[in-house]
């Protein structure tokens, strides 16, 4: 991307960019267009994803798909019951020389990436998944008091089965609101299906090539921020996250019945840098108000804590955040003012 060139030249570059690498995503991953552009937006925001669904739809293999194309450095993470967080962040270890002196030396486990799959995140218990935290929340790692610094860009990209519970420990809260987008990754179609089969079965197995670097990711990130969003259009994701909280001034009928605990400013943030990717795929330099629609649900459905009457009446997150989205106006009655002082 030239440093001097427009906005319009910028944004078709990454319309382009974008483009290619979904294409190459799509040599191996059949359908799922949804959850791919899903999974792109958390790369060109710096964001983490959380991808749910049954095993075998192609969860993993999407991640590593992703890892191919990218011209960055992966890891991959099999969670389960008996993982330690040193096993995820390194350890110090006891190393002798030739001379016979004994040093200590920090061993870099396999969080020193820039993906890192984490395959069945909640198979681990959560004092293993708490060793994820700093590094989603501030791309480092503190062993024996010395940070170390993880290589931008770094992305999480963690898989998890809603189905089986047994040996399972659900997220906390604190670690799902890392996570930018929570991706619900559902059964392939008739024709989905047909083409899996044809390349699965026939001997042909195409290979991605590798489209984008390190570099040029972060050069997506920043234009994506210069991307405007209007006061009134601010405002609409705001209230649309001030929705959820229960008992508030925005607060529906159904927050107020079923949900316990409202998202945080960081489902602000997810929903506004989402739209942002949303408007300049459209060919817009601002974000309107149907972006801010169409990425609310992924952005928000794993910030919300639903009480026991929702659980009792099997009510799910997407279900009470379609009600916010009908119920919330777009303009609101009396204008935002915002104290600058």
């Amino acid at each position: 991307m030239k440093p001097t060139a427009s906005m319009p030249e910028r944004a078709e570059q990454f319309r382009q960019a974008y483009r290619r690498l979904k294409e190459e995503v799509g040599k191996v991953i059949v359908g799922h267009s949804e959850i791919v552009d899903g999974v792109l937006t958390c790369l060109f925001v710096g964001g983490h994803a959380l991808l749910e669904g049954v095993p075998g739809l192609g969860k993993t293999l999407l991640v590593r798909t992703l890892s191919q194309v990218l011209d960055l450095k992966f890891s991959r993470i099999q969670f389960t019951p008996d993982l330690m967080p040193a096993d995820i962040i390194g350890t110090t270890i006891i190393s002798e020389s030739s001379e016979g002196k004994r040093t200590f030396s920090f061993q870099s486990g396999p969080i020193f990436a820039q993906i890192v799959l984490a395959d069945e995140i909640n198979r681990a218990t959560p004092k293993t998944q708490s060793a994820l935290l700093e590094a989603m929340q501030e791309r480092q790692v503190t062993v024996g008091g010395t940070v170390h610094k993880l290589q931008e860009p770094f992305f999480v990209m963690a898989t998890q089965n809603p189905i089986e519970q047994e040996g399972t420990y659900p997220l906390p809260e604190a670690q799902l609101d890392r996570f930018f987008f929570k991706l619900v990754v559902n059964y392939s179609t008739r024709e989905e299906m047909s083409t899996i089969l044809d390349r699965t079965t026939r001997n042909e197995w195409p290979q991605p090539t590798k489209v984008m670097t390190g570099p040029e990711i972060e050069e997506w990130q920043k234009l994506i921020r210069e991307v405007i969003v209007a006061a009134p259009v601010q405002d609409y994701a705001i209230r649309l996250v001030l929705a959820t909280h229960p008992q508030g001034e925005f607060a529906s009928a159904d927050t107020n019945r079923y949900i316990r605990c409202g998202a945080s400013p960081r489902g602000a943030q997810a929903i506004v840098l989402a739209a942002k990717v949303r408007a300049l795929l459209e060919g817009r330099y601002n974000v309107g108000f149907e972006d801010i629609r169409r990425v609310y649900m992924p952005a928000m459905r794993h910030r919300i804590l639903l009480n026991f009457e929702a659980q009792a009446e099997n009510i799910p997150s997407d279900q009470v955040l379609a009600g916010i989205l009908n119920e919330i106006k777009e303009k609101a009655d009396v204008p935002i003012t915002v104290n600058k002082s």
